[in-house]
């Protein structure tokens, strides 16, 4: 018996296994839409066999992109052209999830390897939003403040989201809380310096994150189960830390949120963050332990014997492989094969 090919049941849904495909931006939708990159990209991920196949950060609103390249769901037909990918995943045994987010004041930037640097707005950037108006670094926008209007909109922007992504047929969402992108930046006291009731304390800080997320679960399926992904630390001192990490996911557990996604890191660009195999496992074991809460790692997990101590020592419920997929998208085959697990490979390969 392999731990790491064991099913694992949120809810109503069964994940077949504990290998998830981690939410990896693809950059390559110039109108907002899903495209045939897309439908093969996330396609290859399932057939390769991973449980749970999340997609890339998707914007709630065209202002909320990292890049004038992202993917969104601001409108029905952003939401339709999802929808292949969503059938095609499930047709293969994978369960088709789906990662929402904001980028706040990391949005309009250039596509990575075009640069990534920062767009002004007469360099097909827009204006971008954020808690308070720091800029990330030197070279990007200053951001305006959200007040409490842009708040609001920002919310229901999350609610019509999330109605259309089930409408396109996602078994699982994924609020994106981590990163540097907005709901991060209003809780890391970094780059949240607001005197109102979103701002100051813990408590404060967490107050409007903690409404998209009920936001989102009241607007989900309650069969179907709500992940949320937060970066563990901010890696600089005075910053978000794991003890406040555990503070917000406590209440994320009482709104109703099934299972953190434990990452790390984003918020500012000089942290320095003390890589290496598995660094942000303690992060998951930390949260699932104290707070009795499934989580997933993620974060140079590689080898199918690492992922398969990580789930057989209850370090984590699951795995998020990112960058390992995109190398290999049969990993998942590969390691079960590995690791002795009755795991079929599809019909049309098994020649191979």
């Amino acid at each position: 018996m392999s731990y790491l090919f064991s099913p694992l049941k949120l809810r109503g849904l069964t994940i077949p296994n504990r290998i998830f495909v981690s939410p990896m931006c693809q950059y390559s939708s110039p109108d907002g839409k899903a495209n045939d990159w897309h439908f093969v990209h996330y396609g290859g991920r399932a057939v390769g066999g991973a449980g749970l196949v999340i997609t890339e950060a998707i914007a709630i609103a065209p202002e909320g992109r990292i890049s004038p390249d992202d993917l969104g769901i601001w409108s029905e037909d952003h939401g339709q052209s999802l929808s292949s990918c969503a059938n095609f995943i499930q047709k293969q045994g994978s369960v088709a999830g789906i990662q929402l987010a904001h980028a706040g004041r990391k949005a309009a930037t250039e596509t990575p390897w075009l640069g990534g640097k920062a767009l002004s707005q007469d360099q097909s950037g827009w204006p971008t939003l954020a808690p308070s108006p720091i800029p990330f670094s030197a070279g990007h926008q200053t951001p305006g403040e959200a007040f409490t209007d842009d708040l609001d909109e920002i919310t229901h922007q999350f609610a019509v989201a999330t109605r259309r992504a089930f409408a396109a047929g996602f078994q699982v969402v994924e609020l994106h809380a981590a990163h540097g992108y907005l709901l991060h930046q209003f809780l890391s006291p970094l780059s949240n310096v607001r005197n109102d009731e979103f701002g100051g304390s813990l408590e404060n800080r967490m107050r409007f994150p903690l409404r998209v997320a009920q936001t989102v679960r009241e607007n989900w399926p309650e069969s179907l189960p709500m992940f949320v992904r937060i970066s563990a630390t901010d890696w600089v001192t005075g910053g978000w830390d794991l003890e406040q990490a555990v503070a917000f996911c406590r209440e994320l557990k009482q709104l109703g949120v099934d299972l953190i996604d434990c990452s790390s890191g984003g918020l500012v660009p000089d942290a320095v963050i003390p890589t290496g195999s598995g660094f942000q496992t303690p992060f998951a074991t930390e949260i699932k332990n104290k707070l009795e809460m499934a989580t997933g790692a993620v974060g140079l997990i590689t080898e199918a014997t690492q992922a398969e101590q990580i789930i057989a020592t209850g370090l984590a419920d699951a795995v998020l492989l990112g960058r390992e997929l995109l190398r290999n998208p049969y990993w998942p085959l590969h390691a079960a094969r590995e690791l002795g697990a009755d795991f079929h490979w599809p019909v049309q390969y098994e020649r191979a």
